[in-house]
């Protein structure tokens, strides 16, 4: 124990915290924030002490911090972020509801930083092998710990062994949000939206990769396939639209792009069982009905759900219709609004966190006719600041079109750094590879339905593979 806590070893430890902190995303416990402000992730907390003793270590030559390649566009694209935000407080727009810009901008700024450093942690704690096991070991932890209170959450809404508001004084100990109202499981997040996030962008990634690769971070070799089996159930039980598309299509794309191999042998492994009677027969007969079975099950699921059954219910005769009928017709007005700024400020937006102050002077006439939530908005009594929804969007609308050029260029760069790492032939990089491929998609897709900096998901994969990824040579920072 001595060992454990000495100070050399104190970013590992506290490395290990922060990861299996990570599907805490609305922590209530932060001292400063308002009660509008709902992305706090409780990770943020170890974080805050790690990148400090990482530069401390480093500045006495106890460690090295390597020099990382995507750390330069990056670097661009955050130095643009806060020159734009320089010109926008120039603009000085008229508050909203109490809101100032100075006050939405620093906001804005500071989960921009909280993104930054996880990435940042990420890239640096993240430079062999052991260092990609130690870090995926601890995020199954926390997914552990994720689908125990999904676990819990879903038997007090559809069992009675537990009492509802008992759960929900459990919850609020913690979180900023009570129990979800449509009987949506959220796991330890704020929403079930943000919980199936998560899964997407964090977890599945190595899940999958694991299964592809045949790449195994402890000795128990069923403990991949079973925390993927629970982590599609908590994602029926999330009933997160976005969350199930892109999980499963992400999922189908990664399997097609590297597990051909896998898919050939499966294949004629189960063509073969056809040619010849006894048990293989009834195997291959039993494995098409469970497979089936789930499906339909799952299927049959998602669709007790009105929020879920209007996807192919709906009978509305325009796009624009569509999204309304659907729940969606917000989002897409908020977008709309968000677009209009840009169009207003192509080059260099209006600022981080400045978007919200130009949407309601831009949101299309449809969405001020058809849309009960943008009513709520407009009513003068409403306190409540609008999003853009879709993070693209909101760089084009805070950053302009040199914001967005940047933050791509950085994007793509991690995309390139999780190539380059197919080419060294090894297990755990083919692993770290495919696991990194999974999550930029996913984070790709996820985007453009959220539009904050602070959730760790966004960096937490992409970081380990920009780490992995550095020069052998490492140059050292300080």
């Amino acid at each position: 124990m001595k060992r454990l806590l000495s100070f050399d070893n104190l970013p590992r430890l506290l490395w290990g915290l922060a990861l299996t902190a990570l599907p805490v995303t609305s922590f209530r416990w932060f001292p400063g924030l308002g009660a509008g402000t709902l992305v706090r992730p409780l990770a943020l907390y170890p974080l805050a002490l790690l990148i400090p003793l990482l530069l401390i270590q480093a500045r006495r030559k106890k460690i090295q911090l390597a020099q990382i390649n995507s750390f330069l566009p990056l670097t661009a694209f955050v130095l643009f972020a806060l020159l734009a935000t320089l010109f926008g407080a120039a603009l000085a727009p008229v508050p909203l509801r109490g809101q100032t810009y100075d006050a939405r901008a620093v906001r804005a700024v500071m989960t921009l930083f909280i993104g930054v450093a996880f990435f940042v942690a990420a890239a640096w704690m993240n430079r062999d092998e052991a260092d990609l096991r130690f870090s995926v070991r601890w995020i199954f932890v926390g997914l552990c710990l994720d689908l125990a209170w999904s676990a819990l959450q879903a038997l007090t809404f559809y069992t009675r062994l537990l009492d509802r508001e008992t759960v929900t004084h459990w919850q609020l100990a913690f979180s900023m949000r009570e129990l979800v109202r449509e009987n949506r499981v959220s796991g330890l997040a704020y929403e079930p939206a943000w919980l199936a996030g998560q899964i997407a962008t964090i977890f599945l990634p190595f899940l999958i990769a694991a299964l592809l690769t045949k790449y195994r971070v402890s000795r128990r070799s069923w403990l991949e396939p079973a925390l993927l089996a629970l982590s599609a159930l908590t994602l029926l039980a999330a009933y997160s639209r976005g969350g199930l598309l892109i999980s499963a299509f992400v999922s189908l794309l990664i399997v097609l792009l590297f597990g051909r191999d896998s898919l050939r042998a499966l294949w004629v492994w189960f063509v073969g069982g056809f040619r010849r009677r006894g048990a293989g027969l009834i195997l291959r007969v039993g494995a098409i009905v469970v497979f089936v079975g789930a499906a339909a099950g799952a299927f049959s699921f998602l669709a007790q759900k009105d929020y879920f059954n209007r996807l192919w219910n709906s009978k509305a005769d325009s796009l624009t219709e569509y999204l309304v009928d659907n729940y969606a017709g917000a989002r897409g007005a908020y977008a709309a609004g968000a677009f209009g700024a840009f169009e207003d400020y192509p080059l260099t937006g209006v600022g981080l966190g400045g978007s919200g102050f130009y949407i309601y002077a831009h949101l299309p006439e449809w969405a001020l006719t058809f849309v009960p939530e943008i009513a709520r908005q407009l009513d003068p009594s409403s306190a409540l600041y609008p999003n853009p929804k879709n993070l693209y969007v909101r760089l084009l609308a805070e950053t302009g079109l040199f914001g967005l050029i940047l933050f791509l260029a950085f994007f793509f760069h991690l995309l390139g750094d999780a190539l380059s790492l197919l080419k060294q032939n090894r297990a755990w990089t083919r692993f770290a590879a495919v696991a990194a491929v999974f999550a930029w998609i996913s984070v790709a897709l996820y985007n453009s339905t959220q539009d904050s900096f602070a959730q760790p998901g966004l960096w937490l994969a992409l970081g380990i593979v920009a780490g992995l990824a550095a020069p052998q040579s490492r140059r050292e920072i300080l």
